[in-house]
This record gives C-alpha cells, structure tokens and sequence, in this order.
C-alpha cells in the first residue's frame, strides 16, 4: 500500500495526486484482501477506497444483470401504432387489437398490447362524425346554378351529388328549369334501386309539385333546407365553386349544346382523375397507384387542367 502511494506520487504534475482508474482498482484489491490496510492510507481518506468498493460492486452486478437473451424490445413506432389502433376504435379490447396486428404481420403478445394501449377513452361508442360518414352513401344533394353564353343568355345546369365518395352523378343544361324536367333529370341520375335514401335540396320554386310527387314515388325523402341558408347543402355548394372555378370561369359558353358538352368532360375529370382532400387524395372512382414507368401528362378540358401518368 505504501509502495503504490509513493508510485503515485512521484508521478503527480500538479499539487493534487492524479490517480487512475487502475490505480482506484490496485486501492479497491488491497482494501478487498486486507481492509486494516486502510490505517496506512495518506494521500487519500478511507473512505474514498470504500466508496469505490461500493461504487465496483454496484457496476459489477449491474453488469452481471444486463439485458441479455429474452423477449426484444417494443420500439416506439409499434407503441404509437398500438396507441392509434385504440384510440381509433374505442370500443376494441386487447385480443381485437391483437388480431388487427396480426393480420399486419407483426408478432408481438398480447399483453404488450394491453400494456401499451391508451387508457380512458371515454365512452365506448361511436362520435358523431362516425355516424355522418356511416349515412353518407345514403344522402344525395341537387343544386342549380347559371352560367351565361356568349349572347347574354342565360342556361341553367342541374348538379346531382353523392355525399358518399363526392360522386358528380349528373350535370345537365336547359334554359328553362321545370319541375317535369327536374323529375326526368332525378329519374336519370338514379335508375332502378340506385335512389338515395335523402335529397337535400334549396327551396327553389323550380321544384314544384310533379317533382316532390317522383320524389315521394322513388322512395326518396325530400330534405329542403332552411331558407338562405346554403350552408346546410354545403356538398353541392361546394362541387358548384368548383366547377366555376376550374372550368366555366375560364371559358366562354356559346350555347346550350357547348356547355352540355363542356360539363360532361369537367364531370369525367372531376370523377375519374381529380383528386379530393375528403377522399385522402384520391378520385370518386379511384386511382391506381403507378409505381413504375415513365411520367407524362395527360390534358383534360382542352388543356385547362393536367393529370400525370405513368407509361
């Protein structure tokens, strides 16, 4: 003990002795083997060497119980997912969740899931957006709006919407808006057992009685909204902004004729290849995913508007 305190003194540099973590290991060793050893202690106190012992013995079983074969551990991208699937569906045990991770190929217990999944979620039941979206393939909305032609004349186009996959079903023209016309037009646009089982409507006078009897005939129910207030048709009222803004806005109207023709290729554009934020980027009708080939565009509406596809 004496011998090594002398080594390291006459190696100190400074004023203070620098001793190293073989020199604590060689203090720790004598004091482990011959603990009266520490009366013969001068550069340091005793109870510096038997704190080291203590701090040795506690990394010595620290490292004797790390973390060695056994069970791997849940990374956080898998705990956020377990989280989602629950908060989602709250009304989901453990087992539901258990199998939903199965079915996504990945293997982990189900009392992981239960450990991980969100706590107090409140009612065990479904929000009302929830029911919204669950009705809304069964809820249709009409609208008219007018668009003027070169000559000053003025053509009304009749829009029919499903509020289910934003589906444009129909857009025609005429000059003069009759309740026998608009019933011809409803009968049209839902053929056989394809009618809705709601129509939201404004309170335009064009729908008069002959309209409200097909209506009723088709085993629809008519929904007028309230008076000035089109924010209850908000579906079509806003398809109606669109095809202002995207197409006959841009464009001059000579006839009835043109702009029937004009609105038939903004209603292929609009359900076959625009995407909609509602649809989490997608089509009414659905666009496959390309992966592979080469990029080119694909005009629509005389160039107006451009979509991309591969080839």
């Amino acid at each position: 003990m004496l011998r090594h305190q002398l080594n390291v003194l006459g190696r100190r540099t400074s004023r203070r002795a620098q001793l190293t973590n073989v020199d604590r290991l060689f203090f720790v060793w004598l004091y482990r083997l011959w603990p009266g050893l520490l009366l013969a202690v001068t550069i340091l106190r005793p109870e510096t060497i038997v704190r080291w012992h203590r701090q040795g013995f506690r990394a010595y079983w620290r490292w004797r119980s790390r973390r060695g074969p056994g069970r791997p551990k849940v990374s956080e991208e898998l705990r956020e997912l377990i989280r989602e699937i629950s908060l989602l569906n709250p009304h989901w045990g453990a087992p539901r969740v258990h199998g939903e991770l199965l079915k996504l190929g990945i293997d982990v217990a189900q009392s992981t899931v239960s450990k991980y999944m969100v706590r107090g979620r409140g009612p065990r039941g479904q929000s009302w957006w929830t029911f919204l979206r669950n009705h809304a393939d069964g809820i249709a909305s009409i609208d008219l709006f007018v668009v003027p032609t070169i000559a000053f004349k003025l053509l009304f186009a009749f829009v029919v919407v499903r509020h289910g996959r934003r589906l444009l079903v129909s857009v025609e023209v005429t000059p003069h808006p009759t309740a026998e016309w608009l019933a011809r037009q409803l009968l049209g646009a839902f053929p056989w057992d394809t009618a809705p089982a709601y129509i939201i409507r404004d309170r335009d006078r064009s729908y008069g009685e002959v309209f409200k009897r097909r209506v009723r005939s088709m085993g629809i129910r008519d929904r007028p909204i309230s008076a000035g207030c089109p924010w209850q048709n908000a579906y079509v009222e806003r398809l109606i902004g669109s095809i202002r803004r995207e197409c006959v806005d841009h464009l001059v109207i000579f006839n009835e004729g043109h702009l029937r023709g004009i609105l038939a290729a903004y209603a292929r554009y609009y359900n076959e290849t625009r995407t909609h934020l509602a649809l989490n980027k997608d089509a009414p009708f659905g666009r496959l995913i390309q992966p592979v080939g080469t990029i080119t565009g694909v005009p629509h509406l005389g160039g107006l508007h451009h979509s991309f596809v591969r080839i």
